[in-house]
């Protein structure tokens, strides 16, 4: 079989379906893109069993077949190839020659029934939203979710949909992310897809708000459509956090303050806080000012910066990357920190509306 593509599109479909293969399997196969080759379509696919990523371009052929070819090395030729015409040829044998202006590869394809079969995306219910709503919802709540699997369960997202509303939650067990959205969509759903996924699929998403991505949602698996795009993922089975308990309803001291002003004071601290250095950063709100310090075998800070205050005042302590990593999240010039003394959770929400939440656990302060 043989077909001619233009090496931009391949290159890209290469780039991104290769996100979704594993390194090192024991399954040789899956260390490898599989190529199915539909005349005028070419179908690209990465899988590591868990994660599926595929895509098609437009090729010109009148052949049909299939093959896989060892995906960092196909993606480094492609990659490199000189001309914005590349020349594939699959034989018999299934040597496989790649041709671009006067570089020649020979390479060695593997024989396609050697790749596990990815699970129809077609079965189970859909709902459909905004590329771009979904690319911020997944981004402002991502760095939330456990990287260690002491829970696997945390190590995903849960999509809570119920009433038309869409509740995307994350949680590592100091720290909790929330992000809602009114969505049109009659169905029930409460599953948890793995990080690993949404950050994927995140990078397909676009942010022009006309363009929708479609969910599959069976037992197991979800599909995301993005464009030409398709991400498979396993869901991840057991129950998850009861993260709506976890939300203060009430609160002694808010703080109205510039987002900015609270990340700069913040990596101010990061300089002298690193692996050997751990330390908490101690904030107090008191009379309309915000007090930062932190002390570690590197050196102190003590910084300051104005602030709207009201109720009582508290000092807490936290872990600045943990506080650090919300606000940036928030993605908003101003926030409303909304306190219960110094042992509780920091509930950072919007200045207006509820369209995220955000909580981060205090760690306890040495007396100094």
């Amino acid at each position: 079989m043989k077909f001619l593509c233009k090496q931009a599109e391949l290159n890209e479909a290469l780039a991104n379906v290769s996100r979704a293969v594993p390194q090192k399997s024991p399954i040789s196969a899956l260390e490898g893109v599989k190529i199915y080759l539909n005349k005028e379509m070419l179908e690209l696919t990465g899988y590591d069993l868990e994660l599926g990523i595929q895509t098609k371009i437009e090729v010109v052929s009148e052949d049909v077949g299939e093959f896989i070819l060892n995906s960092k090395l196909f993606s480094e030729i492609v990659r490199k190839m000189p001309s914005e015409t590349i020349e594939i040829e699959v034989k018999s044998d299934l040597s496989t020659i790649i041709r671009g202006e006067k570089a020649e590869y020979s390479i060695t394809a593997l024989p396609a029934d050697e790749y596990p079969s990815i699970p129809d995306h077609d079965t189970g219910d859909n709902f459909t939203i905004s590329q771009a709503m979904l690319r911020n919802m997944i981004n402002q709540t991502i760095f939330a979710v456990a990287v260690t699997d002491n829970k696997p369960i945390l190590t995903g997202e849960l999509f809570d949909i119920m009433d038309h509303n869409f509740n995307l939650a994350a949680i590592d067990g100091f720290r909790l992310a929330v992000r809602s959205e009114h969505i049109e969509s009659d169905n029930h759903y409460n599953f948890v897809v793995k990080a690993k996924a949404l950050s994927e699929a995140s990078k397909l998403l676009k942010d022009d708000g006309e363009e929708t991505v479609t969910m599959h949602v069976s037992k197991k698996h979800i599909t995301f459509e993005i464009g030409k795009y398709m991400v498979l993922s396993r869901l991840l089975e057991g129950e998850f956090h009861n993260y709506k308990g976890s939300i203060p309803a009430n609160h002694n001291t808010e703080i109205i303050l510039n987002t900015r002003d609270l990340i700069n004071s913040l990596e101010r601290c990061m300089l002298l806080i690193n692996e050997k250095t751990k330390a908490p950063v101690r904030c107090l709100f008191r009379d309309g000012t915000v007090k930062i310090s932190c002390s570690t075998a590197l050196g102190k800070l003590n910084d300051e910066f104005g602030a709207d205050i009201s109720g009582p005042s508290v000092e807490i302590g936290f872990n600045c990357r943990y506080l650090l990593d919300a606000l940036k999240a928030s993605e908003s010039d101003k926030v409303r920190l909304l306190l219960n003394g110094g042992l509780s959770p920091m509930k950072i929400v919007p200045l207006e509306g509820s369209a995220y939440v955000f909580l981060v656990l205090p760690m306890r302060l040495k007396s100094e």
